[in-house]
């Protein structure tokens, strides 16, 4: 509490003014930035998801390492849904969920293919395992540049999850099947191949689809309903299989799409959906 002068005491008016002049004067307080922690929470327990990963391969414990990866692709879909729903989104959130991918589907798919095959390739290996690592970066600082003017449609190239779910989703197949990348003929070339394959089309300009436009908030009929009923029961028959295949099938559809469009001659890039400025020449070809 701040000490009342004299005038003041003495009913002089200008007093009060004088006092408040005062206040006036010292900065004002800035009001404390915090964060959601909500979406934060999703992010922070798929970063957790890519560290588990990494810590199973090193104890030679592939098949948890692919499931930890898996995990964190569920919980990479739903941090910005749940951002989105609640209107929690935030710039801190969007670099954390970036760094978080780059983690969980970029250093940590590449570090456990190199344990659970590609060291036995020498230089090779860990080149594969740079590609992909590498790939899934550069892949990530693209997006993030270009989410302006990117078809919000299509995906830039292979997203790093889906990239992520061809490489473990091999491994889990295989040790799923009590079998190791050693044990299988070919397997370890396999796997280098998957490994640059993914690699290679996360930084390509492939466009693939992003299911951004499916309104979760709009009403369906019934039958989507019991679609997704089935989709869940015949997932459960042998994830690994299923959800290998799947993703197998996506990680295709993109150069299907791709060449679709070229038959069709329409525009293949996924940049700048218009072609009225001058700086867009060239892009749509």
């Amino acid at each position: 509490m701040q000490p009342v002068s004299s005038k003041a005491q003495q009913g002089d008016p200008t007093a009060h003014a004088n006092d408040r002049h005062l206040d006036d004067d010292e900065p004002p307080r800035r009001p404390r930035k915090g964060i959601y922690i909500l979406p934060n929470l999703f992010t922070l327990a798929a970063l957790f998801g890519g560290f588990y990963g990494i810590v199973m391969a090193m104890n030679g414990q592939f098949e948890q390492a692919a499931v930890g990866i898996f995990c964190a692709m569920v919980l990479d879909s739903l941090d910005g849904r749940v951002a989105r729903m609640t209107n929690t989104q935030s710039s801190f959130g969007e670099q954390m969920d970036s760094l978080s991918d780059m983690v969980s589907f970029g250093a940590a798919p590449a570090l456990i293919a190199y344990e659970w095959a590609l060291k036995d390739l020498g230089k090779y290996g860990w080149i594969a395992a740079f590609v992909y690592c590498s790939g899934a970066a550069l892949r990530l600082a693209r997006f993030n540049t270009n989410i302006a003017v990117v078809d919000k449609r299509f995906f830039q190239g292979l997203p790093s999850p889906a990239a992520a779910a061809l490489v473990m989703g091999l491994i889990w197949v295989v040790t799923d099947m009590g079998e190791t990348a050693f044990s299988l003929p070919g397997m370890v070339w396999l796997t280098f191949a998957m490994t640059l394959y993914a690699g290679l089309t996360m930084v390509t300009n492939i466009p693939f689809y992003s299911f951004k436009d499916v309104n979760f908030r709009r009403s369906v009929p019934f039958i989507a309903i019991v679609a997704i009923a089935l989709g869940i029961s015949v997932i459960t028959i042998h994830p690994p299989i299923v959800l290998f295949g799947v993703f197998m099938l996506y990680g295709l559809s993109g150069y299907g799409v791709y060449v679709w469009k070229r038959m069709k001659g329409r525009p293949v890039s996924v940049i700048s959906t218009s072609t009225d400025e001058p700086d867009e020449e060239g892009l749509h070809r």
